[in-house]
Order: C-alpha cells, then structure tokens, then sequence
C-alpha cells in the first residue's frame, strides 16, 4: 500500500491510503481508536491552522474525495509531498516528519504550544494482530519514533498533536505479540526508527 498524492490547494495536499476494510488502530482526534477504517487521510494544513472542528473538516475533505466508509483523518503542517517510506521485512512505513515544535511527553502543564507541527505515521502490518498486539505496536512504534529523536538530538519526544496508524489485514491467524522483540514489533519498531531518520534533519 502506497500513499496517493492529491494536490488540493495552496498548503492543502492530502495524502491518501484506500486501504479497503482494514482492522486500524490510530491515535488521531478523527476516527482513532481500534476498528474497521477502509480509507486514511493525511491533510496538509498551513502553519496558522486555528480549525478546532476538526470532524466538520474531516468530512469534508472526505466528501470531496469521494470516500466511502469508516475513515481515519490526520492533520499536518508538514509538506505531506515529503512523505517518507521505511520496509523492515513486509512491514511498511510512510510518515510526514514534523518537528519545528518538539515536546516532552512529560512536560509541566503551563507548556500548552498545540499548534500543527507534526509527525503521522502510517504502519502497514501484512499480518492480522489481535487488539493486544495491535496496542503494543502503537508502543514498539511510539518508542521507535522518541529512539530517532533521541539519536538526532532533537529535545523532545514528539510535538503534542503527532497520530500514529496500525493498519493489518481483518483475516488470517491473529498474532499475539507486537513488542519491540517481537517478529513483527520489531519490524515495525525498526522501520519507524528508519523513517524517522530519513525525515529529520542531520544533529
């Protein structure tokens, strides 16, 4: 599964998976959770993006694309044209890597800086996981990701508005296991770390 680039506008491209039914799990405000999602959505926003109704613009630009179905929708102000791609065995890796305002996941409450700046990752498992494995791919991936800025000497963990997807078959065996030494965790773990590389800047 690749991305689909669709120019949509002035600091407005999309990046589009037509995924089908897939089993998803996904951090993001607008369809996240754990479900079947047939379509995602990453959105180029401009840097000055105020919108907090963010379901209301969800649908439209899933109404514009035609888009049918359970979907999930991410939001950036990175270029989403500078996707990147990572493959660790069959898993694969695109993301849009933005990191102009980085944050400690444990930060003191006074730090509120929410504005679009963000890294979305979209993780393709060829294998079904069971809702267990699909939550700790999350992890493996979310660890993954903090490794990459760690090593790049970037000061934070991520910015406060970054949305993570798992994307697995709804057949086959389910797995079991998703942590970093896992088969599959690990896979996952490592080509969000590759990923990540590719789109940071050098320390």
């Amino acid at each position: 599964m690749r991305a689909e680039l669709v120019e949509f506008g002035p600091d407005s491209d999309l990046l589009v998976w037509r995924t089908g039914a897939s089993l998803v799990a996904s951090t993001a405000t607008v369809g996240g959770g754990v479900g079947v999602r047939h379509w995602l959505l990453n959105a180029q926003v401009p840097h000055d993006y105020a919108r907090t109704d963010l379901g209301a613009h969800a649908e439209e630009l899933a109404s514009a694309l035609a888009l049918r179905g359970e979907g999930v929708v991410m939001f950036t102000a990175a270029a989403v044209r500078r996707v990147r791609e990572a493959i660790d065995g069959d898993v694969v890796v695109e993301a849009t890597v933005g990191v102009t305002r980085p944050t400690w996941a444990a930060a003191p409450d006074e730090v509120t800086d929410q504005r679009p700046g963000t890294v979305n990752i979209v993780v393709f498992v060829p294998v079904r996981l069971d809702e267990g494995a699909m939550l700790n791919a999350v992890v493996s991936a979310t660890e993954a990701k903090a490794q990459a800025l760690f090593e790049r000497r970037i000061d934070g963990t991520g910015t406060a508005s970054d949305a993570l997807c798992i994307v697995t078959p709804l057949e086959g065996p389910r797995e079991q296991f998703a942590g970093p030494r896992s088969r599959w965790g690990a896979r996952v773990a490592r080509a969000v770390h590759a990923v990540m590389l590719a789109g940071l800047p050098d320390s």
